[in-house]
C-alpha cells in the first residue's frame, strides 16, 4: 500500500527502513523522501516506524537470558 502517494513511498519500504534500524522521520525522510508536513503520510510513516522498533525491541533477548 502507498503511504505518500506524492512520494510513491510505500509501506513495505517504511517497514524494510524500521527492520534496518531507521527509528526517526527525519531519517525517513533522508531515507526515502517521505514529507512530514504536507499531509497524513508523515504521521502514517511515525506510526509504521513505531510499529516495527517496538517490534524489534520485543523480540530482542535480554543477556541476562544466557546467563
Amino acid at each position: 500500500m502507498y503511504v505518500c502517494v506524492c512520494q510513491a513511498v510505500t509501506e513495505r519500504q517504511i517497514i524494510a527502513a524500521g527492520e534496518r534500524g531507521t527509528e526517526r522521520l527525519a531519517d525517513l525522510r533522508k531515507e526515502l523522501g517521505v514529507p512530514g508536513d504536507c499531509g497524513r503520510c508523515g504521521n502514517c510513516a511515525k506510526a509504521l516506524l513505531r510499529r516495527v522498533a517496538e517490534s524489534r525491541r520485543s523480540q530482542a533477548v535480554p543477556a541476562a537470558a544466557f546467563s
